[in-house]
């Protein structure tokens, strides 16, 4: 199975990684192309085109200015241990050992609005792109346009070298729009995670972010390869729900959430 991931708006860059492990980024000419319009822009057009404050504006204006080639240890992260947001802390890829980074590496790809898709363990500078963003640019109106093909392109010659026919779409709908389903050369299967409100369960972000990143985690730690094992995914009271799920959609309830 490849595992399909949204990336963080967060960056821990200050915490030491602990692997050695780094590859490079397989689009980073495609990068560079978008660098080259985004380094353009002055400060108070990266906060409008965001929509974001004058102070991150300026943030991401500094890192757009500051990325270069070629990335190393020195200037450059590797990408599951640099996002940091609510995914990642389900993740918990600081405690992989060194055998789940390997098989990471080969099962799971994270979408990315500046790099299209990421390994784990590419390096990758700072920045902030949403998938979402309507950059204009030489190939259309948005970063949408801009991937085209690419990504799924990148997901189908992952598939073909593991030899596998499934997907796990555990990304957002802003991420997972830049694959093209129809295109993708496998059978998609997208979790879902519900908590009990009142009397009826429902998406709550926080947590359905965080339990994507769970359920990453236990599908790498226990080299989990068949789809219908995923069924078996039990973590922080979350658990299969026969009833609400479907062929395509597996929906995993919890009555309570657990601190």
């Amino acid at each position: 199975m490849l595992i399909v991931l949204s990336p963080a708006k967060n960056l821990d860059y200050e915490t030491p990684p602990c692997s050695k492990l780094h590859t490079q980024p397989e689009l980073l000419e495609q990068s560079q192309r978008l660098i080259d319009e985004l380094v353009k822009l002055a400060p108070q057009d990266v906060s409008a085109l965001m929509g974001i404050s004058d102070k991150l504006g300026c943030l991401n204006y500094d890192r757009f200015q500051a990325w270069q080639k070629p990335f190393t240890s020195d200037n450059a992260k590797q990408a599951v241990l640099a996002f940091n947001g609510d995914v990642y802390s389900g993740l918990a890829a600081e405690r992989f050992s060194a055998d789940d980074f390997r098989y990471a590496q080969k099962h799971l790809r994270i979408l990315s609005g500046l790099y299209g898709v990421l390994r784990p363990m590419d390096l990758m500078q700072a920045y902030r792109l949403e998938m979402g963003t309507r950059f204009a640019n030489a190939e259309g109106k948005d970063l949408y346009a801009f991937w085209g093909e690419q990504v799924t392109t990148a997901l189908n010659k992952q598939l073909k070298a593991l030899k596998s026919t499934s997907v796990v779409n555990l990304a957002s709908n802003e991420y997972f729009k830049a694959v093209k389903p129809k295109l993708l050369n496998a059978e998609l299967i997208t979790p879902v995670f519900k908590d009990l409100k009142g009397d009826q369960y429902k998406v709550i972000s926080f947590y359905a972010k965080k339990a994507r990143g769970l359920m990453a985690a236990w599908i790498i730690q226990n080299k989990v390869e068949r789809p219908a094992d995923l069924k078996k995914f039990k973590a922080e009271g979350y658990a299969y729900s026969k009833t609400l799920s479907s062929d395509k959609q597996l929906v995993f309830t919890r009555d309570s959430a657990t601190q």
